[in-house]
């Protein structure tokens, strides 16, 4: 239960900053882009748990959790800019 608020919380703030790191025009708004950081927070944290850099229960680490997001935030960015 404390790693999953832990990434919650931490992906928030991932959002944010994986945002400001690639800066552009996204279709989302700011609550896109905080799922987009809680997701890549999760997304990072299996990844880790698969090559084996966590154990598993343990959150992603913020590095590897602004890549993941940011990772997201790419391919979120091309399958929305074909809509348009």
């Amino acid at each position: 239960m404390g790693a999953l608020l832990g990434t919650l919380i931490i992906g928030l703030v991932i959002g944010v900053i994986a945002k400001l790191l690639m800066p552009g025009r996204d279709p989302g708004g700011c609550i896109i882009t905080m799922l987009i950081g809680i997701a890549g927070a999760f997304v990072a944290g299996y990844l880790g748990r698969v090559v084996g850099w966590y154990q598993p229960g343990q959150p992603a680490g913020f590095i590897a959790s602004i890549i993941g997001a940011m990772l997201l935030l790419l391919i979120y960015r091309m399958i929305a800019g074909k809509r348009s």
